[in-house]
Order: structure tokens, then C-alpha cells, then sequence
């Protein structure tokens, strides 16, 4: 946690592809996990005389995604140049946008248990991927201390959302659920799989601090190259720690990017930090300007649905706010709306929903099969139980046939097994009764292994406890 003397001042930097068919300027396959360099034209390949033209489906994603975030849609957007030199960029300079961007001035509300948290968006516009550059040898996977380095030109210009944020977030926590919540957002438009594993969304967040009161700002970093939401704010608060030292000490901090090393909990700086000035922009000469119509703009916002966010404070009631954001942000919303349709409360939807079902995607005509499975859940085998939950997916789930597979509730049957179990493990029973009571599940996993599975826990649980306190 920061120094409470100073206030942290945060704002990100989020990179989406787009799942359209194919690339921002050319017919070529846009997609994850081919081989590298075989999804490749003159066009993306930046042959001479090679021209680029926009693809239509991606500037309509990009106006519905921009709706979402309450921005306007500009009359008049332009692609611009952006100069810069790098073994990604084979043109020497990406087709982006600038000061004419086709989406701006949005606003993004997280909820909040004691209030929700307005967060501006500067802008959303489109541009064209950079290839991917692979690092190969070194400790890290980054380009510090690699040996060399591959370029994949596969991912080279697939069409890319950037979306900007005001420097409106306070703290890393506020930060990573933005993001969870904007990802979610972004999946539900249908415009993304917005997976951060495959770098189909990519996260960049520009740090700083003040003393609390201060109203201006000081100088910024920006963090790089982070794969997940809990290194995202894992790295936030390691900067926002090392640039309060730097200010207490006398220091300056100085703008630059850095890399956030997860095993060490400390960043490691990479470059001087680029000005727009630094990338000479100026506008495309091969494009011509979007001038979406009003019709067009209209229809896109018929197609944009109820937000994630907005459903958060409408699930809290039932489940409780934590859970709701969890169920909301992970997706698994829906599953659980589909066992509450069909019978079941809501809190147990919800927890059946974000563990035992959070791998699989029920269909809904199995909704009926599961919800009586779930309600009787305690009467049947576990194995059985595991095994209907992975069915599920499949259609044709028969709740009959999985309920007859019921359990061994027989505590003649199972007081002589627990016995047996106890006798054979004397130092784990004189460890339990000497206070480590997490060897609970140990003997209870023994008599399951024992019965393969067929053993009632709740009852082995209250056979065991009764035993090891005799």
C-alpha cells in the first residue's frame, strides 16, 4: 500500500484486437496461433506500392466500443502516420490516428461498494498491429538480456482498438478492476476474445504520485509487457512505492518505460519514455478521412446491450457485492442466471456457478437436469457429481440416471472404515488432536479413496470429528 501522505495518479493505456476475419488494411487471415509468417501480403508486408483499404466491419466495432464507453463518434476521423523505427514496423511508420480520432471524450463507471468510480476515456481509436517480436535467450523472455530476437509478421496489421484513460484512477486495486470490467464489457460487444494470454488485450499504465492535496501533476512512467490483472497491479504499487522514495529522498523522478519484474516485485527500466513529437505524425496520404453516416452510428447503437457494470448493483442484493463483480467480470454471470431461471437461489447459483461450473459452459436445456442434481447434491456420489457438472456442456445431461448413483449414508458402513483409517495413522491423529485441525481433509480423503469416491463427506466429516474428539 502507497504512503497515506501521498495520492497515486494513474491512468492506462489498453490495447484490444479485434476478431474481424481478416487484417485492418488487407484480405489477410486475422487470427491466433498460426505459423509464423504465413498469414502475410505486400500489404502488410510493406512491399512498394502496395496500397492499404480500411476494413469496414473493424471501424464499425471500433464505433460500437466507443458508444459503450459513452465517447462520441467523431463526423470526420483520420489515420495518420506514426514514424517510428523498429524490426516490428516494416513500413518504418504505423497507420494510427491522432488528433482526429474516431472516438472521444467517454466516460467509464466502475461500481463500488461505497461508491462508484467515474473514470474519463481521452479517446478510443483505431490503428494497425505491430508484428510480434519474439526474445529469445536471457532470463526474462524481454528484449534486457536477450540473445536475439524473431519477428512474427502474422500479427502485423491486425486492426487495433487503443483506448486512453484520463489520469482519473487512485490506487492499483481501482486500476485492475477497471480493466476486469472493461474486458468483460469488450467480450460481451463481440468484438474480442480480449484474452491477455494470446496479447489479444494488452495493458500499458502511466504512473505517478503527489502529495495529497496537490492539484497538478508530476512526472509520469509508463509500465510495460504485464500479462495479467494481478501483475498489473502488482506493478503499479511497486512503482508507486519506488517513485514516493525517489520524491522523499530529494530525488527526480525521471519519465521513462519500465518493465515489471514479477519475482523480484520491482521494476526495471527500459527506455526513455516517447513524446508525441517524438513520432512525427502527419496524415495518411493513402486513406482518405471516415465520415461515418448518422444511420450507420444509429444502428451500432441498437446493437450495443445492457453494460456489465450496470448489472453489478442489481446482483448485489442476492449474492453480495464481491460476488457479484466476480460473477460479472469472470463471465460466469450467466450461468448462474440459468440455474436460477430453472429453481435455484441465488447465492448457491452463484457459488455453483463461479467454482464447480466456472470451467464448463452449461447448455441451457440442461438447466432443468442441473438444478435438481445441484439440490440433491448431498444424496449422491461425488465422483458422480464431478461428472455431471463436466457433462453439462454436452447435451442430454439425465438427471435420473446421476441422482441413482447415490451415496454410502450408512454410518454402520462407514464408523468401522473411519476406525480403520484412525488406527493406521497415529502421528496424523496425534498431530490433529494437538491443534493442526487442516489434517481433517487428509483422513476424510483417505475414507473417499477408500469407498472410490461413494462416501457421503458431510457424513465422513462428522464420523471423523466425532472420533478424533472421543
Amino acid at each position: 500500500m502507497p504512503d497515506s501522505n501521498w495520492e497515486p495518479v494513474i491512468g492506462l493505456e489498453i490495447h484490444v484486437q479485434l476478431k474481424t476475419r481478416t487484417k485492418m488494411f488487407c484480405r489477410c487471415e486475422n487470427g491466433f496461433g498460426g505459423e509464423p509468417n504465413t498469414q502475410t501480403c505486400p500489404v502488410c508486408l510493406a512491399h512498394p506500392g502496395a496500397l492499404p483499404v480500411p476494413n469496414e466491419r473493424a471501424v464499425e466495432w471500433t464505433i460500437k466500443l466507443g458508444l459503450a464507453l459513452g465517447c462520441s463518434i467523431a463526423e470526420r476521423a483520420v489515420f495518420h502516420r506514426k514514424n517510428y523505427f523498429y524490426p516490428d514496423n516494416p513500413k518504418g511508420y504505423q497507420i494510427s490516428q491522432y488528433d482526429e480520432p474516431l472516438c472521444s471524450d467517454g466516460t467509464f463507471v466502475v461500481p463500488g461498494e461505497d461508491g462508484d468510480a467515474t473514470v474519463g476515456i481521452v479517446r478510443a481509436h483505431l490503428e494497425e498491429d505491430a508484428a510480434k517480436t519474439i526474445h529469445v535467450g536471457g532470463a526474462t523472455g524481454r528484449i534486457v538480456g536477450a540473445a536475439h530476437s524473431n519477428v512474427d509478421f502474422n500479427r502485423g496489421g491486425t486492426p487495433l482498438v487503443e483506448i486512453v484513460t484520463r489520469p482519473d484512477i487512485r490506487s492499483a486495486d481501482e486500476a485492475k478492476r477497471f480493466l476486469q470490467l472493461l474486458r468483460q464489457t469488450i467480450v460481451e460487444l463481440g468484438i474480442s476474445d480480449a484474452e491477455m494470454e494470446k496479447g489479444t488485450l494488452r495493458a500499458d499504465a502511466n504512473v505517478s504520485v503527489r502529495e495529497l492535496g496537490e492539484t497538478g501533476y508530476r512526472t509520469r512512467t509508463e509500465l510495460k509487457n504485464m500479462n495479467s490483472f494481478n501483475h498489473i497491479a502488482r506493478g503499479i504499487d511497486s512503482e508507486i512505492r519506488r517513485q514516493i522514495s525517489v520524491w522523499e529522498s530529494g530525488g527526480e523522478v525521471v519519465q521513462q518505460t519500465l518493465d515489471y519484474e514479477v519475482k523480484s516485485d520491482t521494476v526495471t527500466a527500459r527506455r526513455q519514455k516517447e513524446e508525441a513529437d517524438d513520432y512525427r505524425y502527419f496524415p495518411e496520404p493513402d486513406l482518405v478521412p471516415l465520415e461515418p453516416p448518422a444511420e450507420l452510428i444509429e444502428r451500432v447503437r441498437g446493437d450495443v446491450p445492457e453494460l456489465p457494470g450496470q448489472r453489478i448493483h442489481a446482483l448485489a442484493p442476492e449474492v453480495g457485492f464481491d460476488a457479484a463483480v466476480e460473477l460479472v467480470t469472470t463471465g460466469n454471470e450467466r450461468k448462474a442466471r440459468l440455474l436460477v431461471e430453472h429453481g435455484l437461489d441465488w447465492p448457491t447459483a452463484a457459488s455453483h456457478a463461479m467454482n464447480q461450473l466456472s470451467a464448463v459452459e452449461p447448455l441451457a436445456e440442461n438447466g432443468p437436469a442441473l438444478v435438481e442434481i445441484i439440490r440433491h447434491r448431498e444424496s449422491i456420489t461425488r465422483d458422480a457429481l464431478t461428472a455431471s457438472f463436466a457433462a453439462s456442456a454436452s447435451p442430454g445431461l439425465d438427471a435420473e440416471h446421476v441422482l441413482a448413483q447415490t451415496a454410502i449414508a450408512d454410518t454402520s458402513e462407514l464408523a468401522p472404515l473411519v476406525e480403520k483409517i484412525l488406527a493406521a495413522n497415529p502421528s496424523q491423529v496425534a498431530s490433529y488432536r494437538g491443534g493442526k485441525e487442516g489434517l481433517l481433509g487428509f483422513f476424510v480423503g483417505q475414507v473417499m479413496r477408500e469407498t472410490q469416491g461413494k462416501a457421503d463427506p458431510k457424513l465422513v466429516n462428522e464420523l471423523i470429528r466425532e472420533k478424533l474428539s472421543a
